[in-house]
């Protein structure tokens, strides 16, 4: 084929010319190879050339102005076109047969990652911030405020442990009926060992401790105490302390639990030689020569000083024992001291001697059985059991006994006060204080 030929077949035939497509590049030899896309869809799309004039689709006919607009293009389409290829090109190609996208969220090798995944990724990491402080912020609430949650949480935590029995009389007087100030002091006392307990998770038992024949020739009134106590572990199986609270006790410092005050650390709020503080003068340790036949741990003044034998905790005033608050705990040692304590024998015999009663009973098995110095011990009276101006009038200037606003002492007792000094004024007077002491700063602020 001749080298004319070979040219007239690319492009375009003399009889191509002669179809009406003056814009085809058989009349301008001179131009380029077009790379334009298909014609616009406004217009027909002729049908593709042989295989001779390379595939090429043939230009379009000129403006009816005559002027040849060669191959259908103009400057500014020409530009567009150029522009928008570029633009076309640098985005991503979707398809379904693509490979998932995987890049992470503003990565350089992604210039333009696709908006709804990254937009998914900030919201799932807002979604697990929200989360965790929310988490955070309940968890707060539950563990500083009082509410049923939060009791849970700390009965769960060992709360259930520690049982507080009040001895309260609900039904009335024990010699005669309860005044309009009676009442008012039982409900106040029985509120504050609610909340208290409600707040820490504790176990409260109020027991009824009016009047009861419990034997045909006597009134046990006091002694019931040591009853109830042992009536409450029955009850309570798996609590290992009990606080016995009188019912003229208030606790002033509501947010101390028993655990970071007294449990935590036993051994150092705690002592063993009553000589520390001795208002009885009982002779301790007990002489060897009249007890030649106890071991060295029963003749120590310390006893083993260890903290697991730690079985009663009890304070004492200016008068000795005081039992308006003290502690005790479940094991072999107490349910023996309880037996003994609770003898009707014994309490037939002295009952008319002894003018306080329990208290003289366990002061004098104290005295006498030295192994129940062993799992005795004294605790400073301010600790759990302080007193208000007026009790204790032998010793008005101790400052062992009284309460100190200054030291936030724990717990209040009004010994004493139904015997010529004013209970309900007392309780009323401690228990705006404790509500002062312990009110935050915005209730301090707008009072």
């Amino acid at each position: 084929m001749s080298a004319n030929g070979a040219g007239s077949n690319f492009w375009g035939s003399d009889s191509d010319n002669n179809n009406g497509y003056s814009g085809s590049r058989a009349s301008t030899p001179g131009l380029p190879v077009s790379r334009s896309h298909s014609p616009l869809p406004s217009e027909p799309s002729p049908p593709p050339t042989s295989v001779s004039n390379g595939g090429m689709w043939p230009g379009r006919k000129g403006h009816s102005n005559g002027s040849a607009n060669i191959g259908g293009y103009s400057p500014a389409r020409k530009f567009l076109g150029k522009h928008l290829r570029k633009l076309s090109t640098s985005l991503p190609t979707y398809s379904p047969f693509s490979p998932p996208y995987s890049a992470s969220c503003g990565t350089p090798s992604t210039p333009f990652p696709p908006r709804r995944s990254c937009f998914s990724l900030r919201r799932s990491k807002l979604n697990t911030f929200l989360l965790l402080f929310g988490a955070f912020v309940i968890f707060v609430f539950t563990y500083l405020h009082h509410n049923p949650v939060s009791s849970k949480i700390r009965y769960a935590s060992g709360g259930s442990k520690i049982v507080i029995i009040l001895a309260a009389n609900q039904g009335g007087g024990v010699m005669s009926w309860k005044g309009a100030k009676e009442w008012a002091v039982e409900r106040d006392s029985i509120a504050n060992k609610k909340a208290y307990a409600e707040r820490w998770g504790y176990h409260l038992e109020i027991k009824d401790m009016s009047t009861k024949k419990r034997y045909a020739h006597e009134w046990r009134e006091s002694w019931e105490k040591v009853d109830v106590i042992k009536q409450t572990m029955r009850q309570h199986p798996k609590a290992e302390w009990f606080w016995w609270m009188d019912l003229h006790t208030f606790i002033m410092e509501p947010s101390i639990s028993l655990h970071s005050h007294i449990f935590k650390h036993i051994q150092n709020v705690t002592y063993r030689d009553i000589n520390i503080y001795n208002p009885l003068n009982i002779t301790h340790p007990p002489p060897k020569s009249n007890f030649f036949y106890l071991d060295d741990v029963s003749l120590s003044p310390v006893g083993d000083d260890k903290a697991e034998s730690i079985n009663l905790i009890i304070p004492q005033d200016c008068s000795g024992f005081n039992l308006g608050s003290f502690l005790i705990r479940r094991s072999e040692w107490s349910e023996r001291l309880l037996d003994i304590w609770w003898d009707p024998v014994g309490y037939e015999q002295k009952h008319m001697e002894w003018e306080h009663k329990e208290q003289d009973s366990l002061e004098h098995l104290y005295t006498n059985q030295p192994w129940i110095r062993t799992g005795t011990s004294f605790i400073p009276q301010r600790m759990i059991n302080s007193f208000p101006p007026g009790a204790c009038s032998e010793t008005p200037d101790d400052k062992r006994i009284f309460y100190d606003e200054k030291d936030r002492d724990f717990v209040v007792n009004m010994a004493g006060c139904e015997w010529g000094r004013d209970c309900w004024g007392e309780m009323a007077y401690y228990r705006q204080l404790s509500e002062k002491l312990n009110s935050g700063w915005w209730k301090k602020s707008f009072r």
